[in-house]
């Protein structure tokens, strides 16, 4: 029994291995969404939520920013809607705050098309979308990751989109592979577990060879008697 209990014990005593993630999800707020028929771009707009990032969760706060661009627009028009080249930049960049990396977190560009959406709504009001895919680099790894992307504009009420407006919310959620976003497991601790486990193993079966040579050597003393 008492064997059992140290083998519990050093589990607990090994630190615990964190889950590797393979996903994570952005989410910001704020900002200048400006457009042309060059393109779209976005500034000022501030990371608020980051979930699935090494093990940590939901973090909430002002965790950093959030900055992209596109290509040109290749058909429909800024007011009604359209698609934008692929290309520009996308920048995800953190604070420290709450465990998050404290600098560029991801550099990558859109990889496909970007559709813009005009949405009105039952009260005769506009929104726009604007949807799309990125390509690239989780900084603090190195790793290669890629990922779609939904921008929501505040509505711009009867009106149409002009140039400029402040962003609403927007959403990114990017997909690496296995430990991407994740930590791996320590081999120093998986050793020491190992080892602890292999020794008390050790121990357990000296102490059972003991205990029958003693049961033996009462049973010769009684036999004697």
């Amino acid at each position: 029994m008492k064997s059992m209990l140290w083998l519990f014990l050093l589990a607990l005593a090994v630190p615990t291995v964190a889950h590797a993630s393979s996903s994570a999800d952005f989410s910001n707020s704020g900002g200048t969404l400006a457009g042309s028929n060059s393109g779209l771009s976005l500034s000022g707009s501030t990371l608020v939520a980051v979930n699935g990032l090494s093990g940590l969760g939901l973090v909430t706060g002002n965790l950093g920013s959030v900055a992209f661009s596109t290509g040109a627009l290749t058909g429909g028009s800024l007011q009604m809607g359209g698609t934008f080249a692929a290309g520009g930049s996308f920048v995800i960049t953190g604070d420290g705050f709450g465990g998050i990396p404290n600098g560029t977190m991801f550099t990558g560009t859109f990889s496909g098309p970007l559709t813009w959406t005009l949405i009105t709504l039952a009260n005769g009001t506009h929104n726009y979308t604007l949807t799309g895919t990125v390509t690239g680099t989780w900084v603090p790894t190195g790793a290669t990751v890629q990922g779609a992307t939904v921008v929501l504009t505040v509505n711009v009420g009867k009106g149409f989109f002009t140039g400029s407006t402040l962003l609403s919310s927007g959403d990114t959620n990017l997909t690496g592979q296995g430990t991407t976003f994740g930590t791996v497991p320590e081999p120093s601790s998986l050793a020491l577990l190992g080892t602890g486990l292999i020794s008390l193993a050790g121990v357990c079966k000296s102490r059972l060879k003991r205990k029958l040579a003693e049961r033996e050597q009462s049973t010769v003393e009684v036999i004697s008697r």
